[in-house]
C-alpha cells in the first residue's frame, strides 16, 4: 500500500519538507546531561537516516534554570552548551534529517523550589508553589526564551518549537485557571495571550526568516478555566502574523482528569480538532495524539485534517518507522501500543526512557545486534514476548532459530491482553512477531507442548548448540477454604472467554491483573470516539471552556467488587503515567474496591472477609482470582541433565515471575538473542 499523502513534500514557503510526518517531542531523559548527548545524537540519527521524518523535535530543553523540570533538566543559556548541542544537530544532518529544539519552560510544573508562573498558585500535582513574576520578571522571561532560540541557531538546529502547551509556562499565562494577575499581562485575552506573542515575535525577529518556529498550541487545555475556541483561534491568528512557521496542537494539560495519551484512549481521537485549527489559520497544522500507523496518518492527510501529522512514541518503537512505510513493509513496522510503561513511566521516575517493544530505543550507543560470526542452531522454548524477542533478534543476527509454542498460537500473556478494553492494540506486537518470523526464516511449532512424557530429551538437546526457555508464568493459587466451589474461576478463564462470569463478582487481588479484569467485566469500552468523548466529559465540538463538558453516566451490566490484603492503595504498580486514569475508569464503572480485607472462607453465594474488625460476606455469582503469578518451569531440570547450565538461558517469567511486566519480559529476550 502506498502513502502518496504522507510522502508528499510539504513547502513551508523559505524552506521544503521531505514528507509530512514530523517525529514529535519525547523526552528521554538524556537532555539532562551533556555528558549523554553523544548517546542523544546517536538516538536521533538512527531516526533521521534517509529516508526519515520531515522534521524531528527533541525533548524539553529549558531556555534558564528558574523554568527547569527539574533542578538538573536540560538548558541551552551558555556557549559550552552549545558546543554540546551540535553533536546532536551535525549527527542529523549528515543522514539527511532537519531537527527543530523544543524550548520547555515548566513554570509552575517544574519540580524545584526556584518556579515562577503567572500567579502564585500551585499545581495540585507539584507540591511547590511558584513565584508570581513581577513585569521585569516577565520580560527576563522573554529575553532568556529569545536567547535560547537564537543559542539553538547556532547550535545547528533547524528551528525550535515554541511549547505552548500542556499547562506549561505559556499555557500558564493564557488561562484564567492559572493567571490572576490584573496588570497587563492578565485579566482579558488581549493581555494573557501578550506573553506568547511576545515570545514569538522576538524569536522571529531574532532568528531571521529562515528559521522554522513551530508553535505548540493548546487547542483543548481539559481542565476547568482553561481557554475556550474563541480565545484559541483568536491566539493562533495573532501568532500566525507574529511569525510562526506551524502549529502543532497540542492537547490536555498534565493535571487533567481526562486521559489523552493511554492505551485506551481511541487512536487518533483528538485530531478531529486540528481541523478545526486548520480552518482557523493559513500556516500548515500538525495534528497528534494516538497516531501511530501510517494508515492513520494517510487518512488525516487524505481527509484535509491537518497539513502534517505527529507521531513521537511510535518512534521509540520502531527507529525506521518511515522507510518501512516508504518501502511498503509495513507488516515489519514495531508498532507503539500506548502502553507508556518503559517510556513516559520511566521518565516521570526519574530514569532514561527506552521502549517496551524495543528495548533499544535510547540504548543505541550500548545495544548492538551485530551479525554472528558463529551462527548457532537455537531452540526457544515458549513464544510469549520474552521468548518471541529471543527469537527474533537471534535470527536476525543469523541463528538458526526453531521456536516451540505450546499453544496455537504466538504471543502468550499478550493474547491475553489484547482482549482488555483499550489494550486491543497490543496485537499489533504480535503481528510484528509473526512477520519477524517469516522474515528472518525462523521454524515455528505451534500447539504442541514439550513435556518428558512426548520428547526425548537427549536427542533434543544433541540437537541444539543453545537453548531459551522462556514457558511463562501460572497463575498463583490461593489457599482458601472453598476455593473448590463452581462459582470460583482464573482470570485466564475469563480474559480468554472459556469462563463468563455473572452479575455480581468479585475479583480476588487489586494488581494489575486485577484491574484488567476489572476493565474486562464492566464492558468492552465506548465503540466511538463521540461516545468516548461523552463518557469522559470532553466537548466534541471543543467549543467550550477547557473543552470540557458535563460527563455521560455509564451504564454497567454487573457489580463488581475488588479485594485487596494489603492496605496500600490498589493499582499501585501500575505505571506511575496512567495509574490514575485507570482507577478513575473503574470508579467511573462503580467498581468497589476494598483494601485490608483478610479472607476467610468461600461459600456458595459470595466470599466472608474481614475488614475493619468486623466480618462481611459480599455476594457474588463469580469469584476471579487475580492472586499474582508464579513461575512455569517445568524442563529446567530436565534439560540439565543433557545440557551444560551455561547453554540453557532462562528468562522473562520462567525466570522470576514476581512483579513480572512485558517490558522485562522483552528486555531479557532481547538480551539473550543479542548475546547468543
Amino acid at each position: 500500500m502506498g502513502y502518496p499523502h504522507l510522502f508528499a513534500p510539504l513547502d513551508l514557503g523559505f524552506t521544503t519538507l521531505s514528507n509530512r510526518i514530523l517525529m514529535g517531542s519525547m523526552h528521554t531523559g538524556l537532555e539532562d546531561s551533556l555528558e549523554a548527548h553523544g548517546r542523544l545524537a546517536a538516538y536521533f540519527s538512527e531516526r533521521a537516516r534517509d529516508p526519515g521524518p520531515g522534521l524531528m523535535v527533541t525533548g524539553g530543553v529549558s531556555p534558564n534554570a528558574e523554568g527547569r523540570l527539574e533542578p538538573h533538566s536540560g538548558k541551552l543559556t551558555t556557549e559550552e552548551e552549545v558546543e554540546s548541542h551540535r553533536k546532536i544537530t551535525c549527527a542529523v544532518h549528515r543522514e539527511g534529517g532537519r531537527i527543530c529544539m523544543q524550548i520547555l519552560h515548566a513554570g509552575r510544573y517544574g519540580s524545584h523550589e526556584n518556579i515562577v508562573s503567572a500567579s502564585a498558585i500551585r499545581a495540585r500535582i507539584n507540591r511547590y508553589t511558584p513565584a508570581e513574576l513581577t513585569g521585569k520578571g516577565i520580560e527576563k522571561q522573554i529575553n532568556d526564551f529569545t536567547r535560547c532560540a537564537v543559542l539553538a541557531k547556532e547550535a545547528g538546529y533547524d528551528g525550535v518549537e515554541i511549547m505552548g502547551s500542556e499547562g506549561y509556562f505559556i499555557n500558564q499565562f493564557l488561562c484564567l485557571r492559572t493567571n490572576r494577575r490584573q496588570d497587563e499581562w492578565g485579566g482579558s485575552c488581549s493581555n494573557r495571550m501578550r506573553l506568547a506573542v511576545e515570545i514569538t515575535t522576538r524569536i522571529r525577529e531574532a532568528t531571521g526568516p529562515g528559521f522554522i518556529i513551530i508553535f505548540r498550541i493548546s487547542v483543548a487545555d481539559l481542565v476547568e478555566q482553561g481557554s475556550d475556541w474563541t480565545e484559541i483561534s483568536r491566539l493562533a491568528g495573532v501568532i500566525e502574523n507574529a511569525g510562526a512557521s506551524l502549529f502543532h496542537c497540542g492537547i490536555g494539560w498534565h493535571e487533567s482528569t481526562i486521559p489523552t495519551i493511554a492505551s485506551f484512549v481511541p487512536a487518533g481521537a483528538f485530531t478531529v480538532v486540528a481541523q478545526k485549527l486548520k480552518k482557523a489559520v493559513s500556516i500548515p497544522v500538525i495534528a497528534t495524539n494516538r497516531v501511530n500507523t501510517p494508515e492513520m496518518a494517510e487518512a488525516l492527510l487524505r481527509d484535509g485534517t491537518c497539513d502534517m501529522v505527529s507521531m513521537a512514541r511510535p518512534f521509540l518503537a520502531d527507529a525506521r518507522f518511515v522507510q518501512k512505510a516508504r518501502e511498503g513493509r509495513r507488516d515489519e513496522i514495531n508498532a507503539c501500543i500506548a502502553c507508556n510503561q518503559a517510556c513516559l513511566d520511566r521518565i516521570f521516575s526519574g530514569q532514561e526512557a527506552t521502549c517496551l517493544v524495543n528495548p533499544r530505543a535510547v540504548n543505541e550507543t550500548r545495544i548492538h545486534h551485530v551479525p554472528s560470526a558463529c551462527p548457532k542452531r537455537v531452540a526457544v522454548i515458549g513464544a510469549g514476548p520474552a521468548g518471541l524477542a529471543a527469537a527474533v533478534v537471534s535470527a536476525s543476527r543469523g541463528h538458526r532459530v526453531t521456536l516451540f509454542e505450546s499453544m496455537p498460537e504466538i504471543g502468550g500473556q499478550f493474547t491475553l491482553a489484547r482482549r482488555v478494553p483499550g489494550k486491543d492494540e497490543y496485537q499489533k506486537t504480535i503481528d510484528y512477531y509473526a512477520a519477524m518470523i517469516r522474515k528472518h526464516g525462523i521454524t515455528l511449532h505451534a500447539g504442541f507442548r514439550l513435556s518428558p512424557d512426548n520428547t526425548d530429551w537427549q536427542a533434543f538437546s544433541g540437537r541444539f548448540d543453545d537453548i531459551v526457555l522462556s514457558t511463562g508464568v501460572r497463575a498463583r493459587e490461593i489457599r482458601i477454604p472453598g476455593t473448590e466451589k463452581p462459582l470460583v474461576t482464573g482470570y485466564q478463564a475469563i480474559l480468554s472467554g472459556r469462563r463468563q462470569a455473572g452479575a455480581r463478582v468479585v475479583i480476588i487481588g487489586a494488581g494489575g491483573i486485577g484491574f484488567d479484569t476489572a476493565a474486562f467485566l464492566v464492558g468492552d469500552g465506548p465503540a466511538t470516539r463521540d461516545d468516548w468523548f461523552g463518557h469522559w466529559g470532553v466537548d466534541r465540538d471543543f467549543e467550550a471552556a477547557g473543552a470540557l463538558a458535563a460527563p455521560k453516566e455509564p451504564e454497567n451490566g454487573r457489580e463488581v467488587v475488588m479485594l485487596q490484603r494489603s492496605d496500600g492503595a490498589p493499582g499501585r504498580r501500575i505505571g506511575k503515567s496512567t495509574r490514575w486514569a485507570h482507577r478513575l475508569h473503574l470508579k467511573k464503572h462503580g467498581v468497589r474496591t476494598l483494601t485490608g480485607a483478610r479472607y476467610l472462607e468461600i461459600e456458595n453465594d459470595g466470599i466472608r472477609i474481614q475488614h475493619e474488625g468486623e466480618e462481611h460476606l459480599i455476594r457474588a455469582d463469580t469469584i476471579v482470582v487475580c492472586a499474582g503469578q508464579e513461575p512455569e518451569n517445568p524442563l529446567h531440570d530436565i534439560l540439565r541433565r543433557h545440557k551444560s547450565e551455561e547453554r540453557i538461558h532462562v528468562i522473562g517469567g520462567a525466570r522470576l515471575a514476581s512483579d513480572l511486566d512485558a517490558q522485562r519480559a522483552i528486555a531479557e529476550g532481547h538480551d539473550v538473542g543479542a548475546r547468543l
